[in-house]
């Protein structure tokens, strides 16, 4: 039998096209990087009013280290705001904040910042926000078999339950929906171990543009298909 499920309890999203969608307004990347900030708290307010409890954001890959120093910098710069302004919506809503990825390579005033945020909202439960920041999907198995083998894990031992409890979103169901935005179609490095049977919804909207309506349009889509898991 299948399983047809009305509401997904945990929503990855892909917010991609800031940058396009900046030049396509005759704006620079900075100006599409600070609009996308905005969609970003939006969504989740939004969100969490439509009762779906686990959300983690692909906000910064370990690939995107590789555009300009300008363009880095003024990401973190709006990064850093958004820590110290969002810690009461968090609290508001009840949400636990958490970074995964490789803080190691950020800021030291940025990595206190989102300590504090962790450590802020770590007693919340209603909601869980996983900000993928200096990620990547190989890079978070790779972490994850070295765990493995730092334990001297017995081969016979070793299962898809240990390897899913070793990866930063450790105790957290997997993905139903992944939403991707930006005319792309692929997942590009974000939860490949979890996304095995998340639903994949593609749609052209830059990221900054994605409103309630197209956030509406997708949980709609997602609530018409049957999840067979394989059976």
């Amino acid at each position: 039998m299948s399983d047809i499920i009305s509401s997904p309890r945990h929503i990855g999203i892909i917010m991609d096209g800031n940058r396009r969608w900046a030049r396509s307004k005759g704006k620079d990347a900075v100006w599409g990087h600070k609009e996308g900030y905005k969609r970003f708290t939006e969504t989740v307010k939004l969100l969490r009013s439509r009762k779906v409890k686990y959300l983690t954001v692909y906000a910064f890959s370990s690939e995107n280290w590789k555009r300009s120093k300008d363009e880095i910098n003024n990401i973190m710069k709006i990064l850093s705001r958004g820590l110290k302004k969002d810690i009461n919506l968090y609290n508001q809503e009840g949400i636990k904040f958490k970074v995964i990825g490789q803080c190691k390579d950020l800021s030291e005033d940025i990595q206190k910042l989102i300590k504090k945020t962790e450590k802020i909202t770590e007693s919340n439960s209603a909601g869980y926000l996983n900000v993928a920041i200096s990620y990547g999907g190989r890079d978070e198995l790779v972490r994850a078999f070295k765990k493995i083998v730092s334990l001297d894990t017995k081969e016979s031992d070793i299962d898809e339950e240990l390897v899913s409890k070793m990866l930063d979103t450790t105790q957290q169901p997997d993905p139903d929906l992944i939403i991707r935005c930006g005319g792309q179609q692929r997942l590009s490095n974000f939860l490949l171990w979890q996304s095995a049977y998340s639903e994949l919804y593609f749609t052209d909207k830059y990221w900054p543009e994605f409103s309630e309506k197209d956030l509406d349009e997708a949980l709609a889509w997602y609530k018409n298909v049957k999840r067979n898991y394989g059976k």
